[in-house]
Parts: structure tokens; C-alpha cells; sequence
């Protein structure tokens, strides 16, 4: 792993962290993890590999990353405030959930760079996996996981905003 990598999850990490403490749920807050997987693909993915069983990987770990977002995002506790802002507060399932997947691809690349790769060569020989698929795979399930998590808190945060404002009519 790069210092970059470290960097990249582990701050992807600290930004559901910090919702522990209740905060506005601003566009800001849910448009910055977007920006920061953006630029993890961007430095990571040079196109998308095809061969055998690459798009299964991707496609598995795209939609387990998505699973994740969303119950990272459900489980989110969120409020209208006393001035009509929506309030939003990760609680423990929700820190939970985004540790899990944040922390699953931290681990799983930790593994690969101590003691792992022959394993994990061969297991990718026996299913037709290329070497490129695993990196796409894991930041298609990191984008999924943000993108979700962060389309579900949006939607939650305009129904609530939509309950205050029939609620003054």
C-alpha cells in the first residue's frame, strides 16, 4: 500500500467519524466523500478489464459496497432542527457499516501487500481473474459504498425537509 492509499481510507474513515457528533446535513457534507473516491478512481482506474471473470468481481464487489452505503445511510439519525435544518448523526450501526466496508478493502489490501498475493494469484488463476480486476473491484465497491450512502442520505434529507414544510402549510 501507498502512503496515498493510507491516506485515502483513512480519511474516508474519519469523515463518518465525525458525524458522531450531530452536524447539518449541508450538500458539502455529502458531496465530500464523492469528491475523494473520485479522485482515488481517477488515480487508480486506467479502464476496465473484461477478461474471464473480471466483471463478476467487479459486479459482486460494486453491489456488496453498495449493500454497505445503504445501511451505513439508513441507519444515520437525522432530524429537522429548530430552524429547519436537517440534522444528521451517525450512530454506531451507521459508523459500523462504513467501518466495515472502508475497513474490508483496508484489510484486504494490507493482506495482499504482507503475506497474501500467492494466495490470492491463485485463487484468481482457478476463477480467470486478471491482476487489474481487483483493483477496479475494490474502488467500484467504494464508490458504491459512498454514492449510496450518500444518494440515500440526500433523499432522506429532502423527505424531512419535505415533512417540515407541510407541516408549516
Amino acid at each position: 500500500m501507498t502512503t496515498t492509499d493510507y491516506l485515502i481510507d483513512s480519511t474516508l474513515v474519519l469523515l463518518v467519524l465525525l458525524q458522531i457528533k450531530e452536524r447539518n446535513l449541508t450538500t458539502k457534507t455529502l458531496i465530500r466523500p464523492l469528491v475523494i473516491v473520485a479522485i482515488a478512481a481517477a488515480n487508480y482506474v486506467h479502464g476496465i478489464p473484461t477478461a474471464g471473470n473480471d466483471l463478476v468481481l467487479i459486479a459482486i464487489l460494486a453491489i456488496t459496497g453498495g449493500a454497505i452505503g445503504l445501511a451505513s445511510a439508513q441507519t444515520v439519525i437525522m432530524r429537522v432542527g429548530t430552524g429547519g435544518e436537517v440534522l444528521a448523526r451517525a450512530g454506531w450501526a451507521s459508523a459500523f457499516f462504513w467501518v466495515l466496508g472502508m475497513g474490508s478493502r483496508f484489510g484486504f489490501i494490507f493482506w495482499i501487500t504482507h503475506s497474501g498475493s500467492s494466495t490470492l494469484g491463485q485463487f484468481s488463476v482457478q476463477h480467470a481473474i486478471t491482476g487489474s480486476a481487483w483493483t477496479v473491484a475494490l474502488l467500484a465497491m467504494a464508490v458504491c459504498e459512498v454514492a449510496s450512502r450518500s444518494a440515500l442520505m440526500a433523499a432522506r434529507r429532502e423527505r424531512l425537509r419535505g415533512t417540515r414544510a407541510f407541516q408549516l402549510a
